[in-house]
């Protein structure tokens, strides 16, 4: 065991995750790297999780070169990813011959140290990437999502632990992605699993509950060997605990971490300005101690990006009955942990219910019904069959590893992807190809424009003094708009599309009941169909939704096309 304690610091990936949805561009990592790696850290987390997705959905910039940028400054200190083993950085999994390529490709760009998990604890969906961070030679973290539930236990994640010390991990972290560690069962959780191994453990928590703090503490005196912190203008609410205030608390004990706090205080000055840059993003609810957090067991990141999802939705004052209905959605799939993609899957169908009047299960999305299919793997307890029956009716479930299913696809994407004319800088284009192939084509052509950042004033107004949101109609054409602040500052609008996607009601109009963006146009004007039958597929909240017919008809007109964008109430097409 070290004596000294390691930390990882999450400042460039979890924290930023956490409290501002992901939305630290490079150019703002580049000299905080470079004053990081003077500090002497076991590792800067950077990269993996929402990185990727953000990088190319908001930022417009590429998430290969964040790693190549990153690697150029931290010379002293080593890169680590959180890798989502068979979903790799995606909401799915891809066949095996993608995660192959996306771990050596991320290795020689820069990445050291593979944190790697599998949101239902399924070693199956993690044995692939593993074994492919212990080929190209990198440093292998086994992660286990620590939840609590009536089908999770003490000894059965010490169970799970030595199977992943079977599989030649480096070291293992316990990943409590919702701050739900307890002090005491921090400390027999460490306890039992360095009775077991002889590599390091890692503790990992957010501070969502206020519980982290003192979980870390019991961590560490039953020798934990490395926790994760964040700089502290991107710590605490639903990141980690600060990591001054860590190093601060051990110095002159046995698990000082002879880190220098001089240091330290360089690099929270320059965190301290970047707090405010992104000042306009941070949201109250994720900078606050919420208790309510034992129940719902959201992580950080969700939480933020579920306000922010719920404030896209005109709907931020469902937020409390979207709390509510998390652990009901989370129970009837069988109580799996609640991180990416899970958290996502039951987040987003949670929202569907309360969106939906609390018809629950009316609108389930195409990522739910794989999930009840197996197709993300074996839930921790069994769905009952009275939700099976609502969610896929009879069809079947398969047991197997889910990706054995999955043919290759890398060679094939490819070739699509140069025929799209999308590929400028090698395979690494067609990887970003096949985990989003929904907007990689649009940043791939460099159509893509960055979001840009609210500054704080544009939130200082309650809903009480003035509308978010209105319709407009000018000359009998309704436009949604979106304000974003008053009293002279530039005011940020929305219309609608050239193409006028009409709104109110027509007879036969299909609706959207949701802010998304069109995916796939399944049917065609004409076109025969069956009640229940897709139309169109639209994609919210990172979520597929798809939009069946409600009766037996035909298609006699079409509203939208793949890649607009649309609002809840537009009338997407018309079924006679």
């Amino acid at each position: 065991m070290h004596t000294r304690l390691l930390i990882t610091d999450t400042t460039l990936r979890d924290a930023h995750q956490s409290l501002i949805a992901t939305r630290m561009k490079t150019e703002d990592m580049i000299p905080l790297a470079r004053t990081i790696d003077k500090v002497g850290f076991f590792s800067v987390e950077a990269w993996g999780g929402a990185t990727f997705d953000s990088s190319i959905r908001y930022l417009a910039e590429d998430p290969w070169d964040r790693v190549r940028l990153l690697k150029e400054e931290l010379k002293h200190t080593p890169i680590q990813m959180l890798l989502r083993g068979q979903n790799l950085v995606g909401y799915r999994h891809y066949p095996d011959d993608v995660v192959d390529r996306f771990v050596t490709h991320a290795y020689s760009v820069g990445v050291d140290i593979f944190r790697v998990f599998d949101a239902l604890n399924d070693i199956r969906n993690m044995r692939e990437s593993m074994k492919m961070v212990k080929e190209v030679g990198a440093h292998l973290q086994g992660a286990i999502c620590y939840t609590t539930s009536p089908v999770n236990s003490i000894p059965g994640f010490i169970e799970m632990v030595k199977e992943l010390y079977s599989l030649n991990c480096d070291s293992i972290c316990i990943k409590d992605m919702a701050g739900l560690i307890m002090p005491h069962a921090a400390r027999d959780l460490i306890t039992g699993i360095k009775d077991e191994i002889d590599i390091p453990v890692d503790l990992h928590s957010h501070s969502t509950s206020g519980i982290a703090s003192m979980s870390y503490q019991a961590a560490i005196e039953a020798g934990v060997d490395i926790v994760d912190t964040a700089m502290s203008p991107f710590a605490l609410g639903t990141s980690q605990p600060p990591t001054e205030s860590v190093v601060a608390s051990l110095k002159g004990t046995s698990r000082d971490p002879e880190l220098d706090l001089h240091l330290l205080l360089e690099v929270r000055d320059i965190c301290s300005k970047m707090r405010e840059k992104y000042g306009g993003i941070l949201d109250p609810i994720s900078e606050r101690v919420d208790s309510n957090v034992l129940l719902y067991q959201l992580p950080g990141g969700m939480i933020s990006n579920l306000v922010s999802q719920l404030r896209e939705q005109d709907a931020l004052d469902k937020l409390d009955d979207v709390f509510m209905e998390v652990p009901r959605v989370r129970a009837d799939l069988g109580y799996p942990p609640l991180v990416t993609p899970t958290s996502q899957i039951v987040g987003t169908q949670a929202v569907l219910n309360v969106l939906l009047g609390g018809d629950r299960y009316r609108n389930v999305t195409n990522e739910v019904k794989d999930y009840v299919r197996g197709l993300y793997g074996k839930p921790p307890a069994p769905i009952s069959d009275e939700v099976r029956k609502l969610i896929i009716g009879d069809e079947p479930v398969i047991t197997v590893r889910p990706a054995d299913l999955l043919e290759p696809v890398f060679e094939k994407m490819k070739e699509q992807a140069i025929a799209d004319g999308l590929i400028k800088k090698g395979d690494e284009d067609v990887l970003t190809y096949i985990l989003y192939p929904a907007i990689a084509p649009s940043f791939l052509k460099g159509e893509r424009k960055p979001e840009e950042l609210p500054v704080k004033n544009q939130r200082q107004s309650s809903p009480a003094d003035i509308p978010h949101a209105m319709e407009v109609e000018v000359d009998g054409e309704v436009f949604n708009v979106r304000i974003l602040s008053v009293g002279g500052s530039a005011v940020a609008s929305s219309a609608a599309p050239a193409q006028k996607i009409p709104r109110g009601d027509i007879q036969g109009g299909i609706k959207s009941n949701m802010q998304g963006m069109v995916l796939e146009v399944v049917v065609s004007r004409g076109s025969e169909v069956k009640k229940g039958d897709l139309l169109i597929v639209l994609e919210a909240m990172k979520m597929e939704n798809p939009i069946h017919s409600p009766t037996d008809g035909r298609v006699s007109d079409i509203f939208v096309n793949a890649g607009d964008v649309v609002q809840s109430g537009d009338v997407l097409l018309v079924v006679e």
